[in-house]
């Protein structure tokens, strides 16, 4: 009888060892694979984007000082740092008195221009030629600075498995949720991330980038998750319920 349970354990052992084995294989796979539908998508999408980057970008010019292309290191994919690129929409320097810090309702740091540019994302477009550089996926977690990641580890269960994936110009987070302002909306937003990285699968991604594209147009993006079935909040397998303070 014991000898039966032991055989039955190493069965069972060996089973789910090749179970994960063969969930990493597809997981591998799933990220190669994005790896090329990306930077294909990105270069299409760039026949577009470019005409719409130069019309902010004179905006941006008329109506501010500063660079009219904003840079910040973020935190991508196995917690590698990399340079993420934005059409400026806040006044120059801003932060050299505030110090690194989330959005806020009514921020004085954003310019009228670029209250516009982030209601439409056109400020994110930049960010294809990251997709192209490998650094980031059209469909992914966002990525984080480095001033709050350490923080944020520190008081959120698994939220270093975000950057277990490449990191995404936009994603199921960012069609459901507003801009990060607190602990709570980064709490929510993590529930999402953890959700798509569990059920990541190009379906999916076409979907949410769908999503996206309508958003842009005008179309609520609660409307299109509901036509196009996607995942709510509310849905989700994973939720962190509380927020850890030690």
């Amino acid at each position: 009888m014991i000898a039966a349970k032991i055989t039955n354990a190493r069965t069972t052992g060996t089973n789910s060892a090749a179970g994960d084995a063969e969930t990493s294989a597809v997981t591998v796979r799933l990220n190669r694979t994005k790896v090329i539908i990306d930077f294909l998508a990105a270069l299409l999408l760039m026949i577009p984007a470019v005409p719409l980057i130069l019309m902010a970008m004179i905006l941006v010019r008329l109506t501010s000082k500063g660079p009219l292309i904003y840079t910040q290191t973020r935190v991508g994919h196995g917690g590698r740092l990399f340079t993420i690129f934005k059409i400026r929409t806040m006044h120059d320097n801003c932060e050299q008195v505030t110090g690194a810090c989330w959005s806020v309702g009514n921020d004085p740091r954003i310019t009228a221009v670029g209250l516009f540019l982030r209601r439409t994302h056109l400020d994110e477009l930049p960010q294809l030629v990251n997709v192209l550089r490998g650094e980031m996926s059209l469909v992914g977690p966002r990525p984080e600075r480095p001033e709050f990641v350490g923080q944020l580890e520190a008081v959120l269960p698994r939220y270093r498995e975000r950057v277990a994936v490449r990191p995404g110009v936009t994603g199921l987070a960012q069609i459901q949720l507003p801009p990060d302002t607190d602990l709570t909306s980064v709490r929510r937003k993590l529930t999402c991330d953890l959700h798509y990285i569990e059920k990541m699968n190009l379906w999916l991604d076409l979907r949410i980038t769908v999503c996206t594209a309508l958003g842009l147009l005008g179309i609520p993006h609660a409307t299109s998750c509901r036509v196009l079935g996607l995942p709510r909040l509310n849905e989700f397998s994973w939720a962190p319920t509380r927020v850890q303070t030690s």
